[in-house]
């Protein structure tokens, strides 16, 4: 009977943990609002003012086009740059944006990442809020770009709309 209890209890107590902190299973990034929103759900927990690529406007086709692609990505893998703080990568380019960019006879690029803003003296973080500075990436503030990475586990979905 303690067995079946101590049971019922651990599985009341996971039942709470979760419900306090629901899992992330989206994000969606509206770029003309410049915003990224966490869904859990289908409800919008969490939502952070971005920065984009110095071209915001349009499908990202091609290496160096300073574009933040459009499409359905998934979040692969992070690393923790000196650069830029922290990083989660999207998993640009999909299939139909390197068969796209072959039609074209053109580099695709890559490493488009979620990230913070650079850890540098000379620029100060509040210089960026506000400007389109990346090369495509989107980048949030250092403290928000911390809370969206203890809350998004990898392999989650990145739906990024023009």
């Amino acid at each position: 009977m303690r067995r079946l209890l101590l049971a019922l209890l651990l599985c009341g107590c996971s039942f709470v943990t979760s419900a306090a902190n629901p899992v992330i299973d989206k994000i969606l990034i509206l770029k003309d609002e410049r915003r990224l929103q966490l869904i859990s759900d289908g409800a919008v927990l969490h939502q952070y003012r971005i920065s984009l690529g110095g071209q915001p406007v349009g499908h990202k086709r091609q290496q160096g086009d300073e574009r933040t692609p459009e499409g359905i990505y998934t979040i692969d893998w992070r690393h923790e740059s000196p650069a830029y703080n922290l990083s989660m990568h999207i998993d640009y380019p999909n299939l139909k944006d390197k068969m796209e960019a072959y039609k074209n006879d053109v580099d695709p690029g890559g490493m488009i990442m979620i990230h913070g803003t650079p850890i540098d003296e000379e620029y100060p973080e509040w210089y960026f809020k506000g400007l389109d500075w990346t090369n495509g990436c989107i980048a949030l503030g250092n403290a928000e770009m911390q809370e969206v990475w203890n809350l998004v586990p990898d392999g989650t979905l990145v739906e990024i709309r023009p």
